[in-house]
């Protein structure tokens, strides 16, 4: 009797051991709770829609790497990136159409014309800083001041072979130093002079990295920089270069052959929906559709002044020379 009690209990036991956690609604590949507030906004989606979206720290180039290697048995619902590889994910067929409720609001330059991928946020690139960590040092105003040996070892960039981010950080330099799509010489000779003077080149999000002041000087995003300034305990800045940057929008694709594909539709309605986009611009994110920012938010940002250094550039373009870069880079910098 005993063996046969031990023997229940031990198999009521391997039962609750291997009984699978509960599935997530939708997956979403980069949706990262420190980048973009995307806490905030799955956490509306589970109160509003009722669909558990777990956090994802991918980075864009991982997740198209990611989506690639899942084409023939897909895992993701949504794919969240940069424009560029929104780009490369569509020439890469591993997504397929889907407009959103909203997507006629949406600029004819920052969505697919088959809704392939969809813009749902853009940000100015700057530099991202945290006064405290300076050491007393002046917070730089150019980038041209990040190669001076005051700022060695304090100066970190995504890395632009991987990260949609750290790519834009490099359109935004050889555009304002005087180059071009067809000569990023410019970028080259700056990232060379940078790695000179020990910067720092993460892979991930590193918003935290900077509030700890283990990177005082971050390439990133005015949203993070505002998020970081308004909400956290330190002495934080957003800097526009002088020699000026560019604005680069974030977009979300629908994966092909998603397993949760309706679901994933309805969260696509809602990131477009009224109070999604009100929710990206609580955030300091300037929304898809053409929706004024809240007056006390754009009370927060650096003045229009600065933001007139920040220019619209072709991304498709940007994208079809992007493995140029990235050969060049990887040969002379890396």
């Amino acid at each position: 009797m005993k063996k046969l009690i031990g023997a229940v209990a031990l198999s009521l036991f391997a039962l609750v051991a291997h009984k699978p956690a509960q599935a997530a609604d939708v997956i979403c590949y980069n949706c990262p709770p420190q980048w973009a507030d995307w806490a905030s906004m799955l956490k509306a989606i589970k109160t509003d829609l009722g669909y558990d979206i777990p956090f994802d720290n991918k980075n864009s180039g991982q997740t198209l790497s990611q989506l690639l290697a899942e084409k023939n048995n897909p895992v993701a619902d949504i794919a969240y990136y940069g424009v560029n590889f929104g780009m490369k994910a569509k020439a890469q067929g591993v997504v397929e159409p889907y407009k959103p409720k909203g997507w006629g609001e949406v600029p004819a330059g920052i969505k697919d014309a088959d809704g392939e991928w969809t813009a749902i946020h853009s940000g100015t690139l700057g530099l991202f800083v945290n006064k405290d960590a300076l050491g007393g040092k002046p917070v730089p105003a150019c980038w041209k001041d990040l190669a001076k040996p005051e700022y060695k070892g304090m100066v970190g960039y995504l890395d632009p072979t991987s990260a949609a981010v750290g790519y834009v950080g490099v359109v935004a330099v050889n555009s304002s130093l005087g180059g071009s799509d067809k000569d990023f010489t410019p970028a080259i000779n700056f990232f060379k002079a940078l790695a000179k003077n020990d910067a720092i080149v993460p892979k991930q999000t590193s918003y935290a990295r900077v509030v700890s002041g283990e990177i005082p000087i971050l390439f990133d995003y005015d949203f993070n920089a505002y998020r970081a300034k308004y909400t956290e305990k330190g002495n934080f800045e957003f800097v526009i270069p002088c020699e000026g940057t560019v604005v680069f929008p974030y977009v979300v694709s629908l994966v092909k052959n998603a397993p949760n594909k309706e679901k994933a539709k309805k969260v696509f309605d809602y990131l477009l929906s009224d109070k999604g986009q009100a929710i990206w611009t609580r955030a300091y994110l300037r929304p898809a559709r053409q929706i004024e920012l809240p007056a006390e938010v754009k009370a927060k940002f650096l003045p229009d002044a600065d933001y007139a250094r920040a220019k619209s550039v072709d991304w498709a373009q940007m994208e079809a020379v992007q493995k140029g870069f990235t050969d060049r880079y990887l040969a002379e910098v890396k």
